[in-house]
């Protein structure tokens, strides 16, 4: 192992390469220092250039920061990653098909990595099987020019898989909090764990180069063996920035680090607004001792309402970086967690996933078709990406759609437990056809798995091949507030329920005793399957 500076590291890569950067979201474990200088090297001198950039989770502060110090033209060939979400520049140059954009699942890339490491033909799984990942229905391709196939169809005892191919690694670029002097790396202060170890396995089985920025170096020997992370025999080169911050918006938080857990009524509480009706309301699906994830946006609101109604300890809330338990976060830092029980590497936290480990779902949705099929990826000129959004949904027992009815300048009145629409949004979500199907309802119910959509407004279920209405918030018209503003008509339940009036009022609901009177989930009194079950 050597130690070599940040602009010694950006030299490493030549053109053409395929770069892989690790971290997650607004900073977490991306090691920005080098990223900064590949990008400053680019603007200077022209290299490294038609680079193919790798990420299994979105990366960036959605201006310069992360995957947009890639965002020059010349600089990238390709993308591959789950979510663009991220880096709004990277999102212009696939929109303008300036580079070959792929959008993969979360889970799949980060199990990839322990597969690559291998030596294995690839990742084998029915994880985004009738989606816009399928080859049959996009193959996650997000740009006119991404004509590579890296996704194939194959049949396995008479059932349908999928194979993700996988790809060269020339540099990896890691992140960590200690090394000492023989490359062991620590990761004490990170917020995440992500896929370091997998990755620099997988880099070194490849032949590429292993790069880690760390805070700060420790003599040999005197990181404990136990918490290594990713060991000296992977690492090629250690950079040091003794400026190195834990998110991009948190110089270091010990809460975030695992080091200590913080009273419930620190945690951050939510403004009384339609995103918290929504929040609440998907809340009232969580049955005690129920093992839950909570997806990005507006469902990572549900860990702050069950902080504010005394929940948490009767629940297990987890999100896909590998947190289990605790309270995932909101706002800038999502993806970070406070109060867990425990995280485990992304891999592992997607194999429980995608083993029907999750009793309940809480993701968002961006548009929704009469079938009750979701998209979240791409929608006009917006280039989400995926995220772990397929693995989840495509995996649990049940999910909770969750968003605002309408979006654009939506405002809404809530108060005496009651709603009023003051100004209605400009562009609905339920709509006649979606752009990319993320979540096929017809092939969740084929496997017995429910959904329901839960908005400020109205809750619907997806059954028997449509969107059914069955709850409409008091004050509400279904005449005036809720069918002009579909671009269909759904199904309306024989007997449709007035949502709680406590959604509507600013108090806390009492969650806690309602949720003491309910049954637990199946899962409580799990039988064993059989593994040829799908």
């Amino acid at each position: 192992m050597q130690v070599i500076s940040a602009d010694e590291a950006a030299r490493l890569i030549d053109d053409g390469d395929h770069v892989l950067v690790s971290g997650s979201g607004g900073g977490h474990a991306i090691p920005e220092a080098i990223l900064e200088s590949v990008e400053r090297r680019f603007l200077e001198s022209g290299a490294p250039k038609d680079l193919t950039l790798i990420h299994v989770v979105g990366l960036g502060d959605r201006a310069t920061k992360g995957a947009a110090r890639f965002c020059h033209e010349g600089m990238l060939k390709r993308s591959i990653t789950s979510a663009l979400i991220d880096s709004p520049a990277m999102i212009d140059l696939a929109f303008s098909d300036k580079i070959e954009s792929y959008t993969l699942p979360q889970g799949v890339l980060s199990q990839l990595m322990r597969d690559m490491a291998a030596g294995r033909p690839g990742l084998i799984t029915r994880t985004g099987l009738r989606t816009f990942v399928d080859p049959r229905h996009g193959g996650a391709r997000q740009s006119p020019s991404a004509i590579e196939d890296m996704v194939e169809l194959m049949m396995i005892d008479g059932a349908e898989y999928l194979r993700y191919k996988p790809f060269p690694l020339d540099v990896v670029f890691l992140r960590g909090t200690t090394a000492d002097e023989d490359g062991n790396v620590s990761m004490e202060q990170e917020a995440i764990f992500g896929e370091m170890l997998s990755t620099a396995q997988a880099a070194r089985r490849a032949g590429g180069i292993v790069v880690v920025q760390v805070k700060r170096l420790a003599r040999r020997g005197t990181i404990p063996a136990k918490i290594v992370k990713i060991p000296g025999i992977l690492v090629d080169y250690v950079v040091v920035d003794a400026a190195q911050r834990q998110t991009y918006a948190t110089e270091y938080d010990p809460a975030y680090a695992g080091e200590l857990r913080v009273p419930l009524e620190s945690m951050k509480r939510l403004a009384f607004d339609p995103r918290k009706i929504v929040a609440r309301r998907a809340a009232m699906e969580i049955l005690p001792g129920a093992i839950c994830n909570l997806g990005a946006g507006i469902s990572t609101g549900i860990s702050a309402v069950a902080a504010e109604e005394g929940i948490l300890d009767h629940i297990v809330l987890t999100n896909e970086q590998g947190f289990i338990g605790g309270a995932p976060l909101t706002g800038v830092d999502s993806g970070a967690s406070q109060n867990y029980q425990a995280i485990v590497d992304q891999p592992y936290q997607f194999d429980f996933y995608d083993g029907g480990g999750l009793d309940i779902a809480f993701l968002s949705f961006a548009e929704v078709d009469p079938r009750g099929n979701v998209n979240i990826s791409r929608f006009g000129s917006k280039i989400v990406g995926i995220g772990g959004f397929i693995n989840i949904s495509q995996n649990a027992k049940c999910v909770v759609f969750s968003g605002t009815f309408t979006s654009g300048g939506l405002e809404l009145k809530a108060g005496d437990g009651r709603l009023t629409v003051v100004t209605e949004g400009r562009h609905k979500k339920f709509v006649s056809q979606i752009e990319q199907i993320c979540y096929n309802a017809e092939f969740a119910e084929c496997e017995g798995r429910s959904a329901i959509f839960v908005t400020e407004r109205a809750v619907f279920r997806a059954i028997d091949g449509t969107l059914e209405l069955v709850e409409v918030a008091p004050g509400i018209s279904i005449e005036r507030d809720i069918l002009p503003h579909m671009a269909f008509e759904p199904r309306l339940a024989l007997e449709i329920r007035k949502m709680d009036p406590r959604l509507f009022r600013p108090e806390p609901m009492g969650l806690l005793a309602d949720l003491r009177s309910c049954a637990p989930p199946a899962h409580a009194n799990r039988r064993r399957r059989s593994s040829s079950s799908h």
